[in-house]
């Protein structure tokens, strides 16, 4: 059974940090490239930030540069994601949800796209007050 998992949503005010986790099992999610994507109410669904089944390769939105860190665990049977955010703004207010794919695109492009994804988990709230 595929599950990816997210933890670690919550309120905080702005400018303070959060780090969410997700824990993906059921595939061999150590040969996928993972993702952070987010979606605000009213908003589409917006890419945040990727990395390579390696962990070699790294992209970002340019919103979250220099403020998110985004890492993994290539784990025996269960990859653990995680998204380190600093310095948040209520702008980053949104669910933010864990998605994988089994494309390796080292331009880096192809995880831009919602749609790239084939498996996603259910999201957890980011709140920022201002």
């Amino acid at each position: 059974q595929v599950q990816l998992v997210e933890s670690g949503g919550g309120l905080v005010q702005a400018g303070g940090s959060l780090k969410l986790s997700c824990a993906a099992s059921g595939r061999t999610f150590s040969s996928y490239a993972m993702a952070w994507l987010r979606q605000a109410p009213g908003k589409e669904r917006e890419f945040v930030a990727a990395i390579s089944w390696s962990g070699d390769n790294i992209y970002y939105a340019d919103s979250v540069k220099g403020r998110f860190t985004i890492s993994r665990d290539n784990a025996k049977n269960t990859v653990y994601l995680q998204l380190q955010m600093n310095s948040l703004k209520p702008e980053d207010t949104a669910v933010y949800f864990c998605a994988a794919t089994i494309v390796d695109d080292r331009s880096g492009s192809y995880y831009y796209r919602a749609r790239s994804y084939n498996y996603w988990g259910q999201g957890t709230q980011v709140t920022i007050s201002s």
